[in-house]
């Protein structure tokens, strides 16, 4: 235990690879990068910066003195000049050329575009997990019916692959928004302090050439074909809008599955995995809580909550630049990672062990399909010579009984009650032959399989292996 508040999506949820890349040793490390990438350009453009200086700025990246910067950062106020201070002081012959021409902007924001399209390149793969467990369930039970609902309401039957599939329909929306994030994500590069590169123009003598070929050596150093156009003193904050609404609409995907899971865990239908000695509550020793699926949807609110931020900070820039957005991005932008990185673990894990109760799906299905048959045995009945508008009455009255009877916990048999009618010229024993579910399902195992082939090549290289998470 510690005597410090520690934040649970870091200390219970989130992956060690994002809890390593939101660090302050990537970040500082990435800062320091962007360092050597300037001076490295500098000298290669002329600048009065020499290779033994990049050499030595590279030599030293790793090599942070905390102590030293939150001393200097104490004194002066400025955690980005703290430390230019403390990298000066291990790297004492580039220190005179750290930072040179460039603003702070230049290594906070910079630095935050790689952490961001650097996490968001890792949930790709964690969202291609979730979505290659669903894949192998849609699968396995493509052609096994199930009651359908609408309203919450029993409706005409699915299948429990087709159910799946609307929730890998929803994941791989957010799939392709991903991607098209990433996509599109560009470099601030070295702009300056209103974005003008004005800095630059003094020291390359108004030669705009070297200013570009600068810009693009250091994106191109970090993974980036491209700068934006135009900018102020930091990139344009409505990036941070568009990520983290990516990453709340994969919160959104994750909420409407992990309760649908949870509706029909009530009915005892589909149940997340439970381990041998877990302990469902603390009193009803028998409860077996769908928690992990609570735990998705408890994140998922916050993340979409989270996502409001970006919004708010993109909307109130003031002219070039304005400062009330650090703190606040400091918080939400890592946290939204954090948190999309929590959900995706705990849908892994549901995922790959989600169980279907076979024999109680089947009971619900031969519960409720009298009901849903009653449109075939109408067409039946016609084919035996019946009037279809006084069938349709004899139905409705009929079911009208039967639902009363099944509220009231008294026996009640509608296929009985249907045949004693002797408009439909139809037995029970021949109604009994219209009962297969399957001929009930529609297109859904075709749907599946269609679906699932439009799938398979995004998941074909996914290794679908449980993610263990501290619970």
């Amino acid at each position: 235990m510690t005597d410090k508040y520690e934040s649970p999506l870091s200390s219970r949820y989130a992956s060690d690879y994002m809890l390593r890349l939101f660090s302050m040793d990537t970040r500082i490390q990435t800062w320091r990068k962007l360092w050597v990438a300037l001076a490295r350009a500098e000298h290669e453009l002329g600048l009065p910066v020499s290779a033994e200086q990049v050499a030595e700025l590279e030599a030293h990246i790793d090599d942070i003195d905390y102590a030293c910067a939150a001393a200097r950062e104490k004194e002066v106020r400025h955690d980005v000049m703290a430390h230019v201070y403390a990298y000066g002081k291990v790297a004492p012959s580039a220190a005179g050329i750290i930072h040179l021409g460039a603003t702070s902007c230049y290594v906070t924001d910079n630095a935050d575009i790689v952490l961001y399209r650097d996490g968001l390149k890792y949930l790709r793969g964690e969202l291609l997990k979730v979505i290659a467990n669903l894949s192998a369930f849609a699968e396995t039970y493509k052609a096994t019916p199930t009651l359908g609902y609408t309203h919450y309401q029993p409706a005409q039957l699915v299948t429990v692959g087709k159910r799946a599939t609307l929730w890998m329909q929803d994941l791989l929306s957010d799939l392709e928004e991903l991607d098209f994030v990433v996509k599109n994500m560009k470099f601030l590069g070295c702009r300056g302090t209103t974005g003008t590169e004005a800095s630059f123009l003094e020291l390359f003598a108004g030669d705009t050439a070297k200013i570009d070929e600068m810009n693009r050596k250091i994106s191109t150093e970090f993974g980036f074909s491209k700068c934006f156009s135009v900018c102020g003193q930091t990139y344009p904050r409505k990036l941070d809008s568009r990520i983290l609404n990516c990453l709340s609409s994969i919160a959104q995907s994750c909420y409407r599955m992990a309760n649908d899971i949870r509706l029909l865990q009530h009915d005892r239908q589909v149940e997340e995995p439970f381990e041998k000695n877990q302990i469902g509550s603390s009193a009803m020793a028998y409860k077996r809580n769908p928690m992990r699926s609570e735990r998705i949807c408890s994140l998922s609110r916050y993340l979409m909550a989270d996502a409001m931020n970006a919004p708010m900070t993109a909307s109130t820039q003031w002219l070039e630049r304005t400062l009330d957005d650090s703190a606040n991005r400091r918080i939400s932008m890592p946290e939204g990672f954090l948190c999309a990185d929590a959900i995706l673990r705990l849908a892994q894990n549901v995922t790959n062990g989600l169980h279907v109760n076979e024999k109680i799906v089947e009971k619900t299905v031969r519960e409720y399909l009298p009901f849903i048959a009653t449109e075939n045995l109408m067409m039946e009945g016609v084919k035996h010579g019946g009037d279809r508008q006084q069938l349709h009455e004899i139905i409705r009255t009929c079911s009208m009984d039967a639902t009363a009877k099944m509220k009231a916990g008294e026996r009640w048999d509608l296929l009985a009650d249907l045949a004693e009618h002797s408009e439909f010229g139809m037995s029970k024993a021949e109604m009994e032959a219209v009962m297969d579910p399957a001929l009930y399902t529609g297109r859904c195992p075709e749907q599946v399989t269609a679906f699932l082939s439009q799938v398979q090549p995004l998941i074909a290289d996914v290794a679908q292996t449980e993610t263990q998470i501290n619970l």
